[in-house]
């Protein structure tokens, strides 16, 4: 059956009706265009852009049911994102009339038991963590992921960022024979060494961020004020449908969540010492709107994926701002409007410039008896930093060279020279005064 002109078994389009998909998203098109034409794939798409689908997709749709054995292998960098892709994958799997075989590798689970099964059958499709993924199919050596015909890195920046660079490294080589497909919100050199290894000229897909025009960032001056104080006076003026407020610590992420949950709040906390349980158990109550707000520390902003997220609030700026566009990637998802507040001082100000430079137009408003009024903005880095005037180089203009060189000349012009740039100078500072 057709879907946007290509060619889908009956299965997989009944589930995209069932997940009211009216048309592929660009990322979608780019990546099935180009594995029909048998080549690698390097994709550059932001976190809510599809990219999920974009590689299953072309994954069932080359499927033999019939066929044990993997036949394709899929790692994310953290558990939650393996558990979405693998709720996606078995959306998919259940509208066909045939059993696919598909299994989730991510820790936490029996291990035993795991390699037990795996002695006597295989998934035809491995979802699972770089590090659960290495200790099956190498250090047991009882998961054959060298059979797959589509290999998948998604998030490949996150999967560095956590230090699974080796595993992957050790992975690829066992599924160099596959269709490679590796997916990435930024495009840095380190994404680039590593793909040039295994990927042997992959086609470069570049998705813009289409959802940028759909996020409005509005940046709220603190001028010194009670940043704690600031953000409950926000969020007396907003109503989201679900917000996510980010900290940069575990520790401020609780002190957050316990004032808010004093003052009648409904909130979640997100940060990197819950156990598997807790984070599984914070990410169904946000599912089932539970909670209003979720507080989190930037695990969330890489690491799980929350429909319907109206409002980000950053509480604390990212340390790092390419975490600051992240952060923003989860709201204004699949065409839908979505709104950035930040907080900010004065001693941010290179940083938001550098936000600037990534195309981010913020709207500034402040926060005067207890509303949001549009407010006239920082000063541009031109306005902040006056060019230095160098009276060196405008006094030399009015002491010229002499005609005849004479012994001694170099110091008698320069001694002229500092002398009329002092008195430049001097007149400066009266003009100034």
């Amino acid at each position: 059956m057709k879907f946007d002109d290509f060619e889908f078994k009956d299965y997989i389009v009944k589930a995209l009706e069932d997940l009211r998909f009216e048309h592929l998203t660009e990322v979608q098109k780019e990546v099935l265009s180009n594995v029909k034409l048998n080549k690698n794939i390097l994709a550059k798409s932001k976190t809510g852009s599809g990219k999920t689908h974009a590689f299953l997709l072309p994954i069932f749709q080359a499927l033999e049911e019939e066929k044990q054995g993997v036949f394709a292998t899929i790692v994310s960098p953290t558990k939650e994102l393996a558990m979405q892709t693998y709720k996606m994958a078995q959306h998919i799997a259940s509208f066909c009339g045939k059993r696919i075989d598909i299994k989730l590798y991510s820790g936490g689970t029996d291990r035993l038991k795991e390699i037990e099964k795996l002695k006597s059958s295989n998934p035809q499709i491995v979802i699972g963590t770089p590090g659960k993924i290495k200790d099956l199919a190498i250090t047991e050596n009882v998961l054959k992921i060298y059979t797959s015909r589509f290999f998948i890195v998604d998030e490949m920046d996150m999967a560095l960022d956590g230090g699974y660079e080796e595993d992957l490294d050790d992975i690829s080589k066992i599924v160099s024979d596959s269709k490679m497909m590796f997916f990435s919100a930024t495009m840095e050199d380190r994404i680039l060494h590593f793909s040039k290894k295994y990927l042997n000229n992959p086609y470069l897909i570049d998705i813009k961020d289409t959802n940028q025009k759909q996020i409005e960032h509005i940046w709220i001056p603190l001028k010194h004020k009670n940043r704690l104080e600031m953000l409950l006076t926000l969020m007396s003026t907003i109503q989201p449908y679900f917000a996510i407020i980010f900290a940069n610590t575990k520790e401020k992420v609780i002190e957050i969540g316990k004032e808010l949950s004093s003052r009648g709040y409904f909130v979640g906390l997100m940060h990197g010492d819950l156990s598997p349980r807790e984070r599984k158990r914070v990410l169904n109550d946000c599912t089932a709107l539970k909670y209003q707000y979720l507080v989190a520390t930037d695990l969330a902003a890489r690491g799980i994926d929350i429909e319907g997220v109206t409002h980000i609030i950053n509480y604390e700026l990212p340390y790092n701002y390419e975490f600051y566009l992240h952060r923003s990637g989860r709201t204004g998802r699949m065409h839908r409007d979505g709104i950035v507040y930040s907080f900010y001082e004065e001693v941010d100000d290179a940083y938001l410039d550098s936000l600037n430079k990534k195309k981010i137009i913020p709207n500034y408003f402040e926060i005067k008896a207890g509303e949001l009024i549009p407010y006239k903005g920082r000063a541009t880095r031109a306005q902040r930093v006056k060019p230095k005037t160098d009276f060196q180089k405008e006094a030399a203009k009015y002491v010229p060279k002499p005609k005849k060189v004479s012994p001694g000349y170099k110091k008698k012009r320069q001694a002229q020279i500092d002398e009329l740039a002092a008195r430049l100078k001097r007149n400066s500072k009266k003009k100034r005064k």
